[in-house]
């Protein structure tokens, strides 16, 4: 027997859509950030154990992901991208011994976003059994 279709409310979508778009503008904002490389970026990048040279291709990255995870077709898609490319920065700044919560909280977020505004993510990854 089929279970029937998960449906989502307005609110739902709202807080999906919320918990969507902050992630998604800190990214965009650290995309920007890599092209433009302001003053004391690049001494940010070489405290990581980045050389300089590299924030243009991370930045192509980090836009591409968080553009994918935008457009609703490919969202999943972009969410996993989103979630190896953040795998990265946790991995850099706890090789550091520098807090590295706030890459997984991000990360946590965008796939709530994704939960929340997606029904077929939610019949994938169910929390209680439908009745």
């Amino acid at each position: 027997m089929e279970s029937p279709p998960i449906q989502s409310g307005k609110a739902m979508l709202w807080t999906g859509r919320v918990l969507t778009v902050l992630p998604a503008l800190l990214l965009l904002f650290s995309a920007t950030m890599k092209f433009l490389m302001p003053p004391g970026a690049a001494e940010g990048f070489e405290q990581l154990g980045w050389p300089e040279r590299y924030a243009v291709a991370l930045g192509i990255v980090e836009l591409a992901c968080t553009v994918i995870y935008l457009v609703p077709q490919t969202a999943v898609l972009g969410a996993i991208l989103l979630t190896g490319y953040l795998g990265g920065a946790t991995a850099t700044h706890a090789r550091l011994g520098e807090a590295f919560f706030m890459p997984i909280i991000v990360g946590v977020v965008l796939w709530l976003g994704l939960f929340f505004r997606d029904a077929r993510l939610r019949a994938l990854v169910p929390f209680r059994r439908p009745i």
